[in-house]
């Protein structure tokens, strides 16, 4: 599986609206065959970053998705509205998605 983390510091008047400016994006990408995940979170230290976590399949799935007519439409969307260009995490692992954490377990 690939796995990708990306923060993204997003311009103070584009905070409110980056889930909306990057809703069909993040739709393409979610219905991509080789797609696991695609899950956005926002920063409770910093209002104005949102964390990017994503899964592909494999390698041919991750290059598939960054040669896709939405992904080039993706970036041109998102550039006017970041501060900083983005952080990644961009590693290649033996999972196939999410399992269950051993650790942890709800009680009662």
């Amino acid at each position: 599986m690939i796995f990708i983390a990306v923060k993204f510091t997003v311009r103070p008047e584009h905070t409110d609206s980056w889930l909306e400016k990057t809703a069909a994006f993040t739709a393409a990408t979610r219905a991509e065959e080789g797609n696991l995940f695609f899950d956005w979170s926002r920063s409770v230290e910093n209002p104005d970053q949102f964390v990017l976590i994503e899964g592909f399949r494999d390698g041919d799935a991750g290059a598939a998705h960054v040669g896709s007519d939405h992904f080039k439409a993706g970036l041109d969307a998102m550039a006017p509205l970041i501060a900083s260009t983005p952080e990644i995490i961009n590693a290649d692992i033996p999972n196939e998605g999410w399992g269950a954490m051993g650790e942890l377990a709800p009680q009662g």
